[in-house]
């Protein structure tokens, strides 16, 4: 953050100020008293378990400056009404003082993260970037990025979530993005927009918000994304397999990491992935339509792509265990999108050595809640997948939807919960198989964890 009195912080939050208000706060905000650091603001949320205010003291013990919070601490700080609303005034007050940074924001169903992650890799090598890992892409986390950025950087990366209309519109009033990306309309979350339509109305906002003289990036292998370009005045480049920036020839080796030829219409070059998945494909695009809006030579972005990496855990993390088993850890969310994503790359990393996919039950799909969890166990029956473990009740039709598939000679397994399905693994794991889990927090994070260190992780 670009370093604020006291007084200047209160001026923008609307808040009072507690002790000298000539401290200075040259850190970067924290919400979590344990990583603030000299010089921070430490923010103090009232929560319904924890209450930061409790830690503030602390916070200044570990070196932060000042206090930003609803109540006085005793200790150097700005008292403000609504601490949530005021961390998002503060951002926006920066961001407005930084002339030279351009900002990217992107939205999607699925890849938000990965993507955000790309095009940080490939920006930070033409300019100082800012692109947080993980999913910050919230009412807290959004702002919190936002505030990372300082005089010294080019570029800020923000990834956008939402929930319902005016969500994302919310978040560009904070930061407005000079270069947007609407990676794709699926059915995350469904059961909050209602349908896919009403997905692609609120993750429009983004292209909405760019100024005339910006970019939008949009997804032309989607009909829903692609005709976004009729709500924004902003240059509109599209990629996918038509468009502005295609990717062709597309091909897997034994990893299941994607080669293929990027091409602008008038130069192409042949790029070779390191990350595992046909999808990342699309999600490269949009980074090298990115890197290309801002500046990076076509020939550096050809040889970048296939140096870019996983930044963010839990997120097709492919390793190999000591005793032969291969494992990808996407457990950090799941969507039928993503599901059916990291399926495909499952099916192509196994060559002929037996797969397993450990599901989770998938949130937030509302009347397609069972028809959701169908669909990716016929496809992942129709993939080939040998074995299929569902993971609590819920997520049962998941095994309907494969027993279905005429012909799968797979086996489905429902576990009870995470220990269950670990149980099942520790008894039958083979040398040279290759395990997906995928789901989220509560669903298959035990499971990714034992995987990676069975001797450390007691199931719960």
């Amino acid at each position: 953050m670009i370093d604020l009195t006291l007084r200047e912080i209160a001026g923008i939050t609307g808040g009072r100020v507690v002790g000298d208000p000539s401290v200075l706060v040259t850190g970067d905000v924290e919400y979590d008293s344990r990583k603030i650091g000299p010089g921070g603001l430490f923010l103090a949320f009232a929560g319904e378990k924890v209450d930061g205010h409790d830690f503030a003291a602390a916070a200044v013990e570990r070196g932060a400056a000042a206090v930003l919070g609803s109540r006085d601490t005793g200790v150097p700080g700005v008292v403000v009404e609504d601490p949530l609303a005021a961390v998002a005034a503060l951002a926006r007050a920066v961001v407005a003082r930084l002339h030279d940074l351009t900002v990217i924001g992107l939205t999607g169903s699925s890849g938000k993260t990965t993507t955000k992650d790309y095009i940080g890799q490939l920006l930070s090598r033409i300019g100082p970037t800012v692109a947080l890992p993980g999913s910050l892409n919230n009412e807290l986390g959004f702002p919190y990025t936002v505030l990372r950025a300082s005089e010294k950087h080019r570029f800020l990366v923000l990834e956008m979530g939402a929930r319902g209309v005016g969500h994302i519109r919310y978040l560009t009033g904070i930061a407005r993005p000079s270069i947007g990306v609407v990676l794709n309309i699926g059915a995350a979350h469904i059961g909050e927009f209602g349908s896919k339509e009403g997905t692609a109305l609120a993750k429009g906002e983004l292209v909405e918000a760019l100024p005339s003289t910006g970019v939008a990036v949009l997804n032309a292998d989607d009909p829903l994304v692609a005709a976004m370009a009729s709500r924004t005045s902003a240059r509109v480049v599209t990629v996918g397999s038509t468009g502005s920036l295609t990717a062709s020839d597309v091909s897997l080796d034994a990893g299941g990491r994607a080669s293929y030829t990027l091409s602008d219409g008038t130069r192409t070059g042949r790029v070779h992935l390191t990350t595992a998945g046909e999808h990342q494909v699309a999600n490269t695009l949009s980074a090298a339509a990115v890197a290309l809006a801002a500046g990076m030579a076509f020939d550096d972005l050809v040889a970048a792509l296939g140096e870019v990496g996983i930044a963010s855990e839990r997120r097709m993390d492919v390793y190999s265990r000591l005793d032969g088993v291969t494992v990808v850890d996407d457990s950090y969310n799941a969507n039928p999108s993503s599901t059916s994503a990291a399926l495909r790359a499952l099916a192509a990393m196994g060559g002929g050595k037996r797969t397993t996919a450990v599901l989770g039950f998938m949130a937030e799909l509302g009347e397609h809640e069972v028809s959701g969890h169908a669909e990716v166990g016929r496809l992942a029956a129709e993939l080939g997948v040998d074995r299929l473990i569902a993971v609590t009740g819920a997520a049962r039709p998941i095994l309907d939807g494969a027993a279905a598939v005429d012909g799968w000679r797979g086996t489905g397994l429902l576990a009870e919960d995470q220990a269950a399905a670990i149980e099942i693994l520790r008894h039958d794991l083979r040398a040279d198989d290759v395990v997906l889990v995928k789901g989220s927090r509560y669903r298959t994070w035990d499971v990714a964890d034992w995987l990676r260190h069975p001797e450390e992780v007691q199931p719960t």
